[in-house]
């Protein structure tokens, strides 16, 4: 009788959103302040570079804004000195970028969102310190038109997602909640933490560097 092949599952894989943010000339003075604000937000800076764009370079960047009247304005101001250009990551990241930065009418961001970058470093509605990509299809283009070699991985949803939880996610986490249900312990959360870092399904298997050098030291 022919046996039937057992599919291969794929290998679990993390999906971490990206989003594309610029510290534009008028504060790049700022760049290392602002940069720590980025961070201390719980955002991770994956890429990095500090340039100047062409009037040209910035037309083809701003190429949705074309012909509206401050198009002039904007190219000319963007190109008119260095900027910095970061990939941040962080879960929820184009959205909570957009909230970090508030909205880009400066005075409306001192009124609405005092603590936001703009309203803090803004200074008019072209001079408003920072960009951030407004959607995912923005937030792909903008990210391959300063960092071309970037790979950027699709976010899973729906479907796609659920799948994703109910296999690598789901039974780990299940299991995880029945041994805290047996041993009941006075901390709880810390307890599920470490058993979950313990029986990560994905940990590298073998002695660590670290378990290694424990190791030697106890002989």
């Amino acid at each position: 009788m022919d046996e039937t092949p057992v599919q291969q599952m794929p290998h679990p894989h993390i999906y971490v959103e990206r989003t594309l943010a610029l510290i534009k000339p008028d504060v790049i003075d700022k760049a290392d302040e602002i940069e720590d604000i980025i961070l201390r937000s719980g955002f991770t800076i994956l890429q990095k570079r500090k340039l100047q764009l062409s009037p040209e370079q910035c037309s083809d960047f701003y190429a949705e804004q074309y012909g509206k009247l401050f198009f002039p304005s904007l190219t000319a101001f963007m190109s008119s000195g260095p900027i910095m250009a970061l990939v941040l990551a962080r879960d929820n990241c184009i959205a909570s970028w957009k909230a970090l930065i508030g909205p880009a009418n400066v005075s409306k961001a001192r009124e609405t969102h005092p603590y936001c970058l703009r309203a803090k470093y803004g200074t008019s509605d072209l001079r408003n310190a920072v960009h951030g990509s407004d959607s995912f299809s923005a937030m792909e283009r903008e990210i391959k038109f300063l960092f071309p070699t970037s790979v950027i991985e699709p976010v899973p949803k729906g479907e796609i997602a659920k799948d994703y939880l109910s296999r690598f996610v789901n039974p780990t986490l299940l299991t995880g909640l029945t041994e805290l249900c047996k041993w009941k312990p006075e901390d709880p959360f810390s307890w599920l933490a470490d058993w979950l870092i313990e029986n990560n399904p994905n940990k590298p298997r073998g002695e660590s560097i670290l378990e290694s050098g424990l190791r030697l030291l106890e002989q």
